[in-house]
């Protein structure tokens, strides 16, 4: 059934998440021309012309290689200089270290990065700063550590790139620093003293690589690295590294950042999915068994199930038990420590409750109606904050603030994270430029911030002054993307199957949205952590469907799922196939809500 885009689908115009749901809009024409010339199913042709492919693109859409979209390291800006710099290093047998953030993309980059210093034949050194005593990114007491243990060149992943006091220190002490980082520089500060900065987003970069990961970064700098030793003849007696057995290693972190998959990273995380699912690597087959997660793997086992757990570490436990997990080849130590990250993970699931509960308590107090959520709280802890300002962005809709104050000092460390429109990155960076918080940065989804407690008031106005505007306009147009409409009789294995072509689904690719008129629940069950399993039916007696709903108390998805009541619901989501134990079936992951009296029939 084809939906007009101007008219709300399935006649909702505000779904109990507070969505009106609309068809994505794509040329009806270049869909067809897509389903002949490829050969694909019309629902494929329909998601390739609503993703802004074009149809000489269509055929490397569906079949991405490295080769075709790999990006020439010399355009990054001291991309070369950094290879140069690393390779004489080595020669020179002089100590290096890395340094990267606590968090899924510092520690891939770093763990690629190690890999290949370890297929060189030296082994770098590995400091990850602790979320709570030392903060984002690096410092001088962290430099002058480094200094103190005779290391002559560190690399910063992840991070630096704004760091300028740090790196000053580094430089006046004669500590040689190189930068590889991907978040957003202010246009007009200048550039701190390093070695070499390499950054697809700094100022000068020409490379046009912006959406890139630091692990995306670090994977072209191995390609640079490898190109410039072949250059000076160290392969001759030497195996090359494999830079394509990282690329699991690269999708881990690309996907865990959100960066877009499109292009290069599109690319990237098709490769690095394909070797993730083979297993090869220690580190990341001991997560998937603590997670009793099976291959193959999708960037769902990357972001929702892998990902937290190296999250885990640098939020609740040890930071630096991701990083070291990753770069380890050996089983047991890889064992124990994935069995200790999972036991963090379980524990930062418990402390995540509770801030949010209390983060929500707080926010429905004020009863506001603020376009940007700013929240802080005595003692909350800081390595739960990223996590629970998604939550709250999910729930409210707006750009959202959590911030964790320390009631011995009242310092404050922030984090948060923004809607499509809105870039959290600059924001921040003005608010740091006016001097209304300590530092801060990030990119347009996410970023991090340090004030003081008496500065939490001026940052929220600050805010609202600057971006609440457009957050309103935003808020109140929220919508829901919908692909098209199935039946639960259509949505069968095979289908799911095809659909896969199109995939890696994530940021820059929207995992395919379809939408279920009429359904009755004819079976749900509570889970533990608030979800909801249950079977849908088409209230007309066809056929059925397993589903689940995560958080399905946090969004009021639950009241109605649980009642089964015989009530006719519209529901909206995600196909997934369930290949756990050897099913061969189909989940739907339930996405949104609506009550069918509430919304115009659109199926009669």
């Amino acid at each position: 059934m084809d939906e007009a885009p101007d008219r709300p689908f399935l006649g909702v115009t505000r779904s109990l998440s507070g969505k009106v749901w609309q068809a994505r809009s794509h040329d009806a024409a270049l869909a067809r021309r897509f389903s002949q010339q490829l050969g694909v199913p019309e629902a494929l042709g329909q998601i390739l012309a609503s993703r802004n492919v074009l149809l000489e693109d269509g055929a490397h859409f569906l079949d991405p290689k490295l080769r075709d979209y790999f990006p020439d390291p010399s355009t990054f800006k001291d991309m070369d200089k950094a290879a140069r710099i690393i390779l004489d290093t080595l020669a020179d047998n002089k100590k290096i270290s890395i340094f990267a953030d606590y968090d899924v993309d510092g520690a891939t980059s770093s763990a690629m990065l190690r890999r290949w210093f370890r297929a060189m034949g030296a082994e770098a050194g590995l400091y990850v700063p602790d979320r709570i005593k030392e903060g984002y990114g690096p410092t001088i007491a962290a430099f002058e550590t480094l200094m103190a243990e005779g290391v002559d060149l560190v690399i910063t992943v992840d991070c630096g790139a704004v760091s300028t006091g740090p790196l000053t220190a580094a430089h006046d002490m004669g500590l040689g620093v190189i930068v590889l980082d991907h978040h957003l520089m202010p246009k007009d500060a200048p550039m701190p003293p390093t070695l070499a900065l390499v950054n697809p987003n700094r100022p000068d970069d020409t490379s046009g690589q912006g959406v890139l990961a630091a692990a995306g970064v670090v994977f072209v700098l191995l390609a640079a690295l490898n190109r410039e030793a072949r250059t000076r003849g160290q392969f001759k007696n030497r195996d090359e590294p494999d830079l394509i057995a990282l690329a699991d290693i690269a999708a881990l972190g690309t996907i865990c950042d959100v960066a877009s998959l499109t292009g290069f990273n599109r690319a990237l995380v098709a490769q690095g999915l394909k070797v993730m699912s083979r297993t090869d690597h220690a580190g990341i087959l001991a997560l998937a068994e603590v997670a009793n997660a099976e291959p193959p793997f999708g960037t769902y086992h990357a972001g929702f199930v892998l990902g937290p757990r190296i999250n885990a570490g640098g939020r609740v436990g040890q930071a630096d038990l991701g990083a070291r997990l990753l770069a380890s080849d050996d089983s047991a130590e890889c064992n124990a420590i994935a069995a200790l990250l999972d036991r963090f993970n379980m524990e930062r699931r418990d402390i995540e409750q509770g801030v949010q509960e209390a983060a929500i308590a707080a926010i429905e107090a004020r009863n506001n109606d603020d376009p940007v959520i700013v929240v802080a709280g005595q003692g909350w802890h800081p390595g739960v904050i990223g996590i629970v300002s998604g939550r709250l962005k999910e729930r409210y809709g707006v750009p959202s603030f959590v911030i964790a104050l320390d009631p011995g000092t009242g310092e404050g460390k922030g984090s948060g994270r923004s809607v499509s429109g809105i870039n959290l990155g600059e924001a921040i960076g003005a608010a740091v430029a006016a001097g209304v918080i300590e530092k801060g940065g990030g990119h347009a989804m996410a970023g991090g911030l340090s004030l003081r407690a008496d500065q939490v008031d001026a940052f929220r106005i600050f805010l609202i002054k600057t971006i609440g505007d457009e957050a309103r306009r935003l808020v109140t147009t929220r919508s829901l993307k919908i692909d098209a409409l199935m039946s639960a009789r259509g949505a069968d294995r095979s289908f799911v199957d095809e659909l896969q072509s199109a995939a890696p689904f994530g940021m820059g690719n929207p995992e395919p949205m379809f939408a279920f008129g009429n359904l009755r629940v004819r079976w749900a069950q509570a889970l533990k952590g608030g979800h909801v399993r249950c079977t849908l039916e088409d209230a007309s007696g066809g056929g059925s469907l397993n589903a689940i709903a995560f958080r399905a108390e946090d969004n009021g998805f639950a009241d109605i799922l649980l009642a089964q009541d015989g009530a006719v619901i519209h529901v909206a989501g995600k196909l997934k196939a369930d290949n756990y134990r050897g099913r061969n079936s189909v989940d739907l992951r339930i996405e949104d809500v609506a009550i069918a009296d509430n919304a115009e029939s659109a199926l009669e």
